[in-house]
């Protein structure tokens, strides 16, 4: 890899695209440039699944026909990004639903919103990345692909569910990458990884699921990017966002993502939570968070730290979302088994076993039981809400623990304790999926770094439909502590 290349790597969606349309890059040229380091990188990352390289060639020699002919060009022209394999669709790609053996030969002739959006606003996806069954854990493992591996260090994992994309990030194979968000799988990486990875308000990125499109209220589920910067981010977004007649939760205000690169926060009023009250935080995560929160004092704003009353603990919390996502799951498997691929019956014996115990629980879940669990998030959207009536924003860690090592198993799960106290493995220790229950937006942003070795995120969470807030406060924090520099340590892997 030349030094081109590696600067080629790390130039963002925003400059990359600049350039192509001024003319001093092509289109093919840079498609080039990515496939060779991913060919180079992804053996020791696990991060890309499926190459698409023929279609992305073919549509990187359409997108430099189309600047010679001086048409109209969209905003991310040329710019190449990867999608995640799990239910993230391209017509004539393959789609295993996270590395479900069964399904290696899938093929959805569909689009997912984000590849439909990115593509309509000129990027180039090149393939699709690697995530764990079904979505349904906070790590990236899975039996057909194994696990996705951190390029911080590659013994640990990336976190998940969007975890190859994280990794493909990171490491610069992409500037941005698709994540989705059931319960923090573009946060939860985000934060292992180093890297920027927001999720907006619900319905603010429309989600046209078929055949059930009110399927996706229980968590609520969002796609958004991966990025390195937060001005990618706003970028991204300004594509993604947008109202669409197929979701009937659809929001029909289009922001100005962008705007949020102006961002002032001299006297907003950010409240800051170590545990959101429930939570046990590795000392280590603890500390570096405390220390970025400060960060905003030094912006101008009021920083206060506030007690926020949950009255569940969190293992309560952890099987209240593994059992509010199983009928997700349930539909998928049911629908898989009418076309003739049982997974709970013949393929038993390739899915990870504790899916198939929550799955099998989901299958015996009552609407009394429903009504119980919806109760509980009520009481949990209440409790965050009520912060945040009396605040601009809402900051808390983003994980409870620090990277775990990859299993050879295929079955990579999270620590079974957190400052010597026992979780639950799936999610038990991601403060992120509050915010699948609630719907408001939210960002994990680099907080630093511990031992100078692993990354650690930082949740900012915004009022109810205030994501340009939360890009904004994320667009200052990274002025004042800037995280490019931690990249050097991928770069010399």
């Amino acid at each position: 890899m030349t030094a081109d290349d590696d600067q080629l790597a790390y130039a963002t969606a925003g400059d990359l695209a600049q350039r192509i349309r001024s003319g001093e890059l092509a289109p093919t040229e840079l498609l080039e440039s990515v496939i060779a380091r991913i060919e180079e990188r992804n053996p020791a990352l696990n991060a890309v699944v499926f190459k698409g390289y023929d279609d992305a060639r073919r549509a990187a020699a359409e997108a430099e026909r189309t600047l010679r002919a001086g048409d109209d060009v969209g905003p991310l022209h040329g710019v190449p990004t990867l999608i995640k394999d799990l239910f993230d669709f391209k017509p004539g790609w393959t789609s295993t639903f996270g590395g479900v053996p069964a399904l290696a030969d899938q093929v959805i002739d569909a689009y997912c919103m984000f590849a439909e959006r990115v593509e309509r606003a000129g990027a180039i996806i090149v393939g699709k990345t690697n995530s764990p069954v079904m979505g349904m854990r906070g790590t990236c493992d899975n039996p057909l692909f194994g696990p996705s591996c951190n390029p911080f260090d590659t013994s640990k994992n990336t976190g998940g569910s969007s975890g190859g994309s994280a990794a493909a990030v990171a490491d610069g194979l992409v500037p941005f990458a698709e994540g989705t968000d059931a319960g923090g799988s573009i946060r939860i990486p985000a934060a292992w990884c180093g890297v920027y990875g927001f999720k907006g308000s619900w319905g603010r990125v429309p989600a046209p699921l078929r055949p059930n499109a009110f399927g996706g209220t229980s968590p609520f589920v969002a796609e958004g990017p991966i990025t390195r910067t937060v001005a990618d981010a706003a970028l991204v977004m300004s594509v993604l966002a947008g109202y669409d007649s197929r979701d009937p939760y659809a929001l029909a205000d289009t922001p100005d993502m962008m705007s949020a690169l102006d961002a002032d926060l001299t006297g907003k009023r950010i409240a800051y939570s170590p545990d959101f009250g429930v939570y046990p935080v590795d000392a280590q995560v603890a500390s570096t968070v405390a220390a970025a929160v400060r960060a905003f004092e030094e912006a101008g704003a009021i920083v206060e730290q506030v007690e926020i009353d949950i009255p569940y603990d969190h293992i309560e919390l952890a099987d209240l979302w593994c059992r509010m996502i199983a009928p997700l799951n349930i539909n998928t498997i049911e629908g898989l088994k009418a076309a003739g691929i049982d997974l709970l019956g013949e393929h038993r014996a390739s899915m990870p076993p504790e899916y198939v115990r929550r799955i099998e629980a989901g299958y015996r879940f009552s609407v009394t039981d429903l009504g119980r669990d919806q109760a509980m998030r009520t009481t949990v959207s209440d409790a965050v809400q009520s912060v945040l009536d009396g605040y601009d924003l809402l900051v808390t860690p983003t994980l409870s623990a620090q990277q775990v090592d990859n299993a050879d198993d295929g079955d990579t799960v999270g620590p079974a304790t957190v400052d010597g106290v026992e979780v639950e493995r799936l999610i038990g220790w991601c403060m992120t999926y509050f915010l699948n229950f609630t719907g408001h937006p939210a960002a994990s942003i680099p907080a630093g770094m511990i031992d100078g070795r692993l990354p650690v995120g930082m949740q900012i969470i915004g009022g109810r439909y205030d994501d340009v807030g939360v890009l904004g406060a994320s667009h200052v924090f990274e002025q004042l502590r800037p995280w490019d520099h931690t990249y050097a340590q991928c770069r010399a892997r």
